[in-house]
């Protein structure tokens, strides 16, 4: 990997670091941090109540190309709607609601981080894997 990977590696920690801490101060409850499962990664699995919470973090330096959440397109839907069900399964918390959101991220290089919660923000998708 070079430094640009390292770099955007690097982003995308700092970006969960703060949407973690961001979700903790509206009472969600960590159970897990890049989750990887044999179908793909969850960035974080948290609880809201009795609601297992799968959430995307999208970190960018700007809305340049696009807003960040915007990266959370239906092929990306499907692959954490399959790493979730794995989750799910092997968890043993199929008796439990479940629901996706997405945190956008922004870290301008000049100015404060803005965290943007999307709760609830697809339902499951099917699909080919």
């Amino acid at each position: 990997m070079g430094q640009a990977d390292d770099a955007r590696i690097e982003l995308g920690r700092v970006g969960e670091r703060l949407a973690e801490q961001f979700l903790h101060k509206h009472g969600l409850k960590t159970v897990a941090r890049r989750f990887t499962t044999p179908v793909g990664e969850l960035d974080l699995v948290m609880r809201d109540g009795d609601t297992v919470v799968f959430v995307e973090v999208k970190t960018r330096r700007d809305r340049d190309l696009a807003d960040p959440q915007d990266a959370v397109n239906l092929p990306k839907q499907r692959r954490m709607t399959r790493a979730a069900r794995w989750f799910i399964q092997h968890q043993r918390c199929d008796d439990q609601p479940c629901r996706f959101d997405v945190v956008a991220v922004l870290l301008p290089p000049d100015g404060q981080p803005e965290i943007e919660h999307f709760p609830n923000a697809f339902l499951p998708k099917a699909g080919r894997r």
